[in-house]
């Protein structure tokens, strides 16, 4: 005879097992204990994000140890070498993903930041869930800065000879460099522009070359300081 309890666990067993979501790993760098804290306690606000740690300064041992997704770096301490903390941490893990924290909402801060090698800067008095997606951007592949530090960039107008005339670019390139500005991959401009993702590919190292640049984060930054995005 089929009892209630056993109908029951039955129903339970049945029943899809449905697959957790992924968890990215965080690893803090701060020299203040209680910011630290504070940091942690809202990152883990969102359920895919664990902080497995945190430490005042990055080192091969620590990076080997927690194998983070994610590093956020508060640089107002002044003892941390970003250049360096950017090499450490890509030789342990080529693929982690780094953002700075700071108090200054400079553009020559973040330019230095983003120079160094970084995939984000984030000013510290955003709210708990502009911090959180400030992450989440840099966790899924995009370039995040303060949208206050770009509005800065594009008002300057910058006319230092380091940056070249905007007519250099053609008006795809331009289209090209405008959606590196807003974040998307070679696949996604491809999909956009409706190009193939060879071509988006040409057209993105032509750009460097203009620019004098290597990465899409530094191209991004030159886009807005010379008025293209």
């Amino acid at each position: 005879m089929l009892t209630s309890a056993y109908l029951q666990t039955v129903t339970r067993e049945s029943q899809p097992v449905q697959a957790k979501a992924p968890v990215s790993r965080t690893f803090i760098i701060e020299a203040q204990a209680l910011m630290a804290k504070a940091l942690s306690q809202m990152i883990t606000l969102d359920p895919s994000l664990l902080v497995v740690g945190d430490a005042d300064a990055i080192t091969e041992a620590n990076v080997r140890t927690m194998r983070p997704d994610f590093i956020l770096v508060d640089i107002d301490a002044g003892q941390i070498d970003l250049t360096e903390a950017v090499r450490i941490s890509r030789g342990v893990l080529p693929n982690v993903k780094i953002c700075a924290l700071s108090i200054h909402l400079q553009p020559d801060v973040m330019q230095r930041c983003l120079s160094a090698g970084v995939d984000g800067y984030v000013v510290k008095d955003v709210t708990p869930s502009e911090l959180l997606r400030a992450i989440k951007s840099v966790l899924s592949g995009e370039t995040y800065v303060d949208p206050r530090i770009a509005g800065r960039l594009l008002r300057r107008r910058s006319t230092n000879d380091r940056y070249p005339d905007p007519n250099e670019l053609s008006s795809r390139e331009v289209e090209v460099v405008r959606l590196i500005v807003a974040g998307m991959s070679n696949k996604e401009i491809s999909a956009t522009l409706h190009l193939s993702e060879k071509t988006i590919k040409n057209h993105v190292s032509r750009i460097f070359s203009k620019f004098n640049c290597t990465a899409r984060t530094q191209a991004a930054v030159h886009a807005l300081r010379t008025g293209l995005a």
